[in-house]
């Protein structure tokens, strides 16, 4: 199925990237890390404040990702930085996992690499996000190394760092 990737400007959509960071960090990150810590990440960084600063403030672009049926199957977050693009934002929600849509999304973000001269695509991942971490290292993203960075309210993010080389066209 042909994915369609619309660039957040609204209001409208910047509540629907909301709604969707609560649906899906609820759902995917609760065998991870506490339901306390996930409840604080998204006010701190996916609440509609959180968002609408990161677009007007901070340099990042915000991408819906909407499957043929016109469903929004989940978003992306990105910023260059460097002469390389920081990947900050990418979750799909449950029920569209598997049908091949981080390949699409990842390939319009190389495409983007590209079109703007961009070396490479690079994250930060959760060292016990196990599934996306494969996914990454399926796609050719290598780990370069850990990080450990304090949140704030007594939480930290334990991640790896994670990158991948982009052909120049």
């Amino acid at each position: 199925m042909e994915l369609r990737f619309s660039q957040v400007n609204t209001a409208e959509e910047t509540a629907e990237v909301a709604r969707l960071a609560a649906e899906i960090w609820h759902e995917h990150y609760v065998s991870i890390i506490t339901v306390a810590q996930i409840d604080y990440m998204i006010e701190k960084f996916q609440s509609v404040p959180a968002i609408t600063d990161q677009i007007h403030h901070q340099g990042y672009e915000y991408y819906l990702i909407h499957n043929g049926e016109g469903s929004t199957a989940g978003y992306m977050s990105a910023r260059e930085e460097e002469g390389k693009l920081f990947l900050s934002k990418f979750y799909i929600s449950k029920e569209y996992r598997g049908r091949s849509y981080a390949s699409q999304a990842l390939a319009f973000l190389e495409k983007l690499c590209q079109d703007r001269n961009l070396t490479h695509i690079w994250l930060t991942v959760n060292r016990d996000n196990e599934s996306s971490i494969a996914v990454y290292k399926k796609k050719g993203f290598r780990t370069l190394r850990g990080q450990m960075a304090d949140i704030g309210n007594g939480f930290v993010m334990d991640d790896y760092i994670m990158e991948k080389e982009i052909p120049v066209s």
